[in-house]
C-alpha cells in the first residue's frame, strides 16, 4: 500500500500531479559519465524501503536500467493500449530498453524521442506510487524540455562529480530547471572520494569539494557526497545495485542517507491540493 504520510507536492504552475503518482522526482546531470543512473537506481531502491516507488529510464538512446536491475522480461499490455511496468526489488520499472529488440539502437529524431518518453510515462500502469524517479539523459535538450513542459515534476536532483568540467555542465542543468520552474531539491556529489580496496586510503582524485562550492553559490542543499568504489560499479553491473547487494555497508548507507535527505527537502516544498477540489464546469 501507498504510505498515507506521503503527500503530493506542488509541480509546475500549468500542471498537476498524475492521479496514480504522488511525486515525480527527476534525476539529471549536465554531463554524462558522472554516475547519474547509478545514483538514481540506488536512490529509488532506498526510497522503496518505506514507500511505493517506480523508476522510469528516460534515456532513449542509451537505456541502462535493464542492466542495472537485471531485467530480462518484456512488459505486457493488458488492453493493447497501456503497458504494465516490470517489478524488481520492490520497484515498478519502465525503460525503452525493455521494449526494443536486444541491442537494437533507437535511431529516432527529437520529436519521436519526446513522444516515446511521454508514452512511457502516461501509458504505463503505475500502481499507486508515492515516488516516481525519472532518470534523465545528460544534457539540456529535448527530453529535459519536454519534462519541464509536459510532465508534472515535484523536484529535481543534480548529480555531478567534483571535477571542474562536470561542474560547468551541472550548473547549466541547474539553471535550466530554474528557468522552467522545476524546483531543485539539491546536488549530489558523486565519486567524491576514491577508497582503495587494498588499504582503505581515501583520495580526492576528481578534485575536492567542487559541489560544496556550487551548492553554496546557488544556495541549494548538498544532499550527499558519495564515494567512488569498485564494489558499487561491480554491484550495479551485476544487476544487484548496492542498496540490494550491501545495504548495511558504509557505501549502502550513503544511499539511504541520500534518500532521507531527498524526502526531507521535498517535505519542505508546498503541497498540492488540486485533488481536493472538484472539476468546475461553467454552463450557460
Amino acid at each position: 500500500m501507498s504510505n498515507p504520510k506521503i503527500v503530493p507536492h506542488a509541480v509546475q504552475p500549468s500542471l498537476k500531479p498524475l492521479p496514480n503518482v504522488k511525486n515525480i522526482i527527476a534525476v539529471g546531470s549536465g554531463k554524462g559519465g558522472v554516475g547519474k543512473s547509478t545514483v538514481a537506481v540506488n536512490l529509488a531502491l532506498a526510497l522503496a524501503k518505506d514507500a511505493r516507488v517506480g523508476i522510469l529510464d528516460a534515456d532513449i538512446y542509451g537505456p541502462s536500467l535493464p542492466i542495472m536491475l537485471g531485467l530480462t522480461e518484456k512488459p505486457e499490455s493488458p488492453d493493447g493500449k497501456t503497458i504494465s511496468p516490470i517489478e524488481k526489488y520492490g520497484l515498478q520499472c519502465m525503460s525503452i530498453g525493455l521494449l526494443l529488440v536486444d541491442n537494437a539502437p533507437a535511431i529516432w529524431r527529437g520529436p519521436i524521442v519526446t513522444k516515446a518518453l511521454q508514452q512511457m510515462l502516461f501509458d504505463t500502469n503505475w500502481d499507486n506510487l508515492d515516488y516516481l524517479i525519472i532518470d534523465l539523459p545528460p544534457g539540456t535538450g529535448d527530453i529535459q524540455l519536454t519534462l519541464a513542459q509536459k510532465i508534472p515534476v515535484a523536484g529535481a536532483i543534480i548529480v555531478t562529480t567534483p571535477q571542474d568540467l562536470a561542474l560547468i555542465d551541472a550548473k547549466k542543468a541547474l539553471n535550466m530547471f530554474n528557468k522552467v520552474h522545476v524546483p531543485v531539491l539539491g546536488i549530489v556529489e558523486n565519486m567524491s572520494t576514491y577508497i582503495c580496496t587494498q588499504c582503505g586510503h581515501e583520495e580526492h582524485i576528481f578534485g575536492h569539494a567542487g559541489a560544496v562550492t556550487m551548492a553554496a553559490d546557488y544556495k541549494v542543499p548538498l544532499l550527499a557526497q558519495l564515494p567512488l568504489e569498485k564494489n558499487i560499479r561491480e554491484e550495479t553491473d551485476s544487476g544487484r545495485p548496492t542498496v540490494i547487494a550491501a545495504p548495511e555497508s558504509p557505501r549502502g548507507q550513503c544511499y539511504f542517507q541520500l534518500a532521507q535527505q531527498v524526502v526531507e527537502k521535498l517535505a519542505l516544498r508546498p503541497k498540492d491540493y488540486s485533488a481536493k477540489f472538484g472539476t468546475i464546469v461553467v454552463q450557460n
